[in-house]
């Protein structure tokens, strides 16, 4: 396929299958993985949306500058498409996130303020604290807020996830992924069943269970940092919500890569653990999809591959 620019690689990423994770007897499990996409994550898809939803609105004119708070997927993607659309970016970002999505998000040519944490961890208090920052750059520079945890267009951009998946799996049954703006799960989901029965589970670490009983707290699951209701979760598009440790998500990210060829970072393996569980409890013609989001690449700062 010949793209005519950079953005137009975003999406028709694989489907893989997923044989040695999958539990005896169990449904098929098959991951989406977005590590294909051009920054490698998931978030090019939403990027490309909500930038190019703000253009055609006149919402952000040419040459305006971009700002939003990001744990560094997000911020490294928004740096992606403002450098092809020509668009200063600036980017809030903190200490606890992956150390190569800083240096990626520079790359691009963005501005980045890293916050400093109490211990290094996602906690509920930072969006608070990013909040402060990005209102300050907003008056100071006149920049248009991308407002990843409202902007709806954000779910059109995942929309094409969903329709991937009914093109490559169309009897697909279950789709199982975790939430950080919830973006990402409620586009795909929105796709999935309106065209077919799909059920849909969301998850959360087991560490901060805030959509299951109403605590945020510390973890390091890049991500997946719901510290209060994200405001594009729709009660309507999903069936459960399950938690999963933040262990055993490392421990599976580690499997995927070492078993299946497949190298995602935490939030990955927190995804294929949750659609292990559920593969055993399916049918064997059932089939579980979830979403691998971004390459490994981006975490081998971390001690995610040091057993």
């Amino acid at each position: 396929m010949l793209a005519v620019s950079t953005l137009e690689a975003v999406g028709a990423t694989p489907l893989v299958e997923l044989d040695s994770v999958r539990p005896a007897g169990g449904a098929r499990i098959l991951a989406k993985w977005e590590g294909a996409n051009p920054t490698g994550s998931m978030k090019d898809r939403m990027a490309v949306a909500i930038i190019r939803g703000a253009r055609e609105r006149a919402e952000l004119g040419p040459g305006q500058r971009i700002v939003e708070y990001t744990g560094g997927s997000t911020g490294t993607s928004l740096a992606m498409v403002c450098a092809a659309l020509d668009h200063p970016a600036t980017l809030l970002t903190a200490d606890c996130f992956a150390t190569e999505k800083i240096r990626t998000m520079r790359a691009f040519g963005a501005d980045v303020e890293v916050l400093e944490t109490p211990d290094g961890h996602i906690h509920p208090g930072l969006i608070d604290d990013w909040q402060e920052r990005l209102d300050a750059v907003v008056e100071e520079t006149g920049a248009y807020w991308t407002d990843q945890l409202h902007n709806t267009d954000a779910l059109d951009g995942y929309a094409t996830l969903g329709e991937e998946i009914l093109g490559d799996a169309p009897g697909v049954t279950d789709f199982v992924m975790g939430v950080g703006t919830g973006g990402c799960a409620m586009g795909t989901a929105r796709a999935l069943r309106a065209e077919r029965d799909v059920r849909v589970t969301v998850l959360e670490p087991a560490e901060s269970p805030y959509l299951s009983a109403g605590e945020g707290g510390d973890h390091t699951v890049e991500g997946l940092a719901v510290v209060e209701q994200p405001p594009l979760l729709d009660e309507d598009l999903y069936d459960d919500v399950r938690t999963v440790p933040e262990a055993e998500g490392r421990a599976v990210a580690r499997r995927l890569a070492s078993e299946e060829g497949l190298f995602g970072g935490a939030s990955t393996g927190l995804n294929v653990a949750a659609a292990v569980e559920l593969a055993a409890q399916r049918d064997p013609d059932d089939v579980v999809v979830t979403v691998a989001c971004d390459t490994g690449l981006k975490y081998l700062d971390d001690d995610l591959f040091v057993e």
